[in-house]
């Protein structure tokens, strides 16, 4: 009974649309601006950079939340030692609330920062691999969608590199967890291959589908 209350938890709070309620208390509806997506890239261009990066911020907090805390909860309840799906469990949950929050009639974001901050619960390692991947990209490219299909690529071969051996449960899920998240680009794979999305800049706000 414990872990299904926290299951439901875990996907409530990550269905918090944090980027829509920051543009809003700012009288912006972030989802009638720039890309129209949720996340903290398009909050960081339509509202401004600080509200961008506070979004960016508790994406990421409401998976490691779940991912890392709320097994350690479940353990302490039951007083019975938590096991790894457990973590792998919440965090899926809280990622799916991201991308199909309740609040929102199901349409949300597409899950990345969610994503980073419930591997740096589960599988930190990891997720250093997609942050740095991400990071090289954006630098050379510009193209925030390239940073994060390429970082959702680079994660699971990392998982598998490190985890094989283990236990094929966590390279299993981060496997799905990334396709679903290069699936979710799809609008921007298409924008790239018809050269029409835009490159992020710091210095200005552009209209542009966001990761």
């Amino acid at each position: 009974m414990m872990r299904i209350l926290l299951a439901i938890g875990a996907y409530l709070l990550g269905a918090v649309p944090f980027g829509f309620l920051i543009a809003r208390s700012r009288g912006i509806d972030i989802r009638k601006a720039g890309s129209g997506n949720i996340g903290a890239t398009n909050v960081f261009r339509a509202v401004g950079k600080g509200w961008g990066a506070l979004t960016l911020l508790l994406d990421a907090v409401k998976g490691l939340v779940p991912a890392a805390v709320f097994p350690l909860l479940l353990g302490r309840m039951t007083q019975v030692e938590p096991a790894t799906g457990d973590g792998v469990l919440f965090a899926c949950l809280a990622i799916a609330g991201h991308n199909w929050p309740v609040y929102l009639k199901f349409k949300g974001g597409k899950g990345i920062a969610t994503t980073g901050g419930a591997l740096i619960g589960i599988a930190p390692a990891a997720f250093g691999v997609g942050l740095a991947t991400w990071i090289v990209t954006c630098l050379v490219t510009r193209y925030v969608s390239v940073a994060s299909i390429l970082a959702a690529a680079a994660i699971p071969i990392a998982s598998w590199v490190w985890f094989r051996e283990d236990s094929i449960l966590v390279p299993c899920i981060l496997t799905l967890l990334g396709t679903m998240a290069i699936l979710r680009h799809h609008g921007n794979i298409r924008r790239l291959i018809n050269g029409a999305e835009n490159r992020f800049s710091f210095k200005k706000k552009e209209k542009t589908a966001d990761a």
